[in-house]
């Protein structure tokens, strides 16, 4: 009998954004939806984020920002995964983000981007279509 592993989201807040309540929002949405979710808490550098999400073994990462620093730390949190070895953790966000960075960071390989107003349940429907736990991921 396989038993399939739940999908492991990290929800994390780069930079000096002190404004997590959506991320709490989103953070439990998931854990309602059945999704195992990791909250790292306020005020964690790129770095912090990476090494965290590779310890916890995650499937996906998701960002969030509200203070305009998305296109610094998004970027910054994909390169750190392509140098640890782990390019295959998928990273989305959410917050205030412009539409015109909106298509610079998908570009550069943030699958989605959520902004305010998204009701809970699509952020969690595009989980449940897109983000599939490693183990069973197929290999190209």
């Amino acid at each position: 009998m396989s038993q399939e592993r739940k999908v492991r989201i990290m929800v994390a807040k780069p930079g000096l954004d002190g404004h997590d309540r959506g991320a709490k929002v989103i953070a439990r949405g998931f854990r309602d939806a059945g999704f195992e979710v990791i909250y790292t808490g306020l005020h964690q550098t790129p770095e912090q984020i990476v090494n965290a999400a590779i310890q916890e073994d995650v499937d996906a990462i998701g960002l969030s920002s509200l203070a305009g620093a998305h296109n610094r730390h998004f970027l910054e949190v994909l390169e750190l995964l392509e140098q640890k070895g782990a390019g295959d953790i998928a990273v989305f966000g959410g917050g205030i983000i412009p539409k015109e960075d909106i298509a610079k960071l998908k570009q550069a390989g943030v699958k989605e981007i959520f902004t305010p107003g998204t009701p809970v349940e699509e952020t969690v429907e595009w989980v449940r279509q897109n983000i599939r736990p490693r183990g069973n991921r197929q290999k190209d």
